[in-house]
């Protein structure tokens, strides 16, 4: 079921291949300006699959030179939130419900974000009124290792009470 914003990411997937990532970022700090501080960029957007990347620069930056903890939180969260936005109907609010980090080790450089929907827990997003969900998601260093484990549960309820 199509909701507003995958209709928007359709539309935007009609565009220029080089202008999709720009658009569709555009569109994210809209809606989420608090991302917008951290200069996150939308590489890719389906209703299955999303992946957003994060520089190492100055701004996000913690006392070691290294990408802040709460700004890697934050790209998880992004990540995870967009592909359940896909998903979710116009009539529900999408609300995060939990998250849980673990830090392995220190990141090196910019992060990449993976988070990805099975059809099976899309066709449940679509199906129920309401619920919840895990959503995984991978985020990697520049040297292609996940500092990183995280866990995002999301939930969905309808709009009207």
């Amino acid at each position: 079921m199509a909701n507003t914003f995958s209709r928007f990411v359709n539309k935007v997937h009609q565009a220029p291949q080089f202008l999709q990532p720009f658009l569709l970022t555009r569109m994210f700090f809209s809606q989420v300006t608090y991302a917008k501080t951290t200069g996150i960029k939308i590489k890719k957007v389906s209703n299955q699959e999303v992946i957003i990347t994060l520089a190492n620069k100055k701004k996000v930056q913690n006392h070691i030179g290294g990408i802040h903890a709460v700004a890697a939180a934050l790209l998880a969260e992004s990540a995870t939130g967009i592909v359940f936005g896909m998903n979710v109907s116009d009539k529900c609010i999408p609300l995060l419900k939990s998250m849980t980090l673990r830090y392995q080790r220190r990141m090196q450089g910019a992060l990449t974000a993976k988070a990805t929907l099975t059809s099976t827990q899309v066709d449940q997003i679509n199906s129920d009124e309401k619920g919840d969900m895990l959503i995984p998601v991978i985020i990697t260093d520049e040297s292609d290792q996940s500092p990183i484990e995280c866990e995002m549960e999301w939930a969905w309820v309808s709009k009207k009470r």
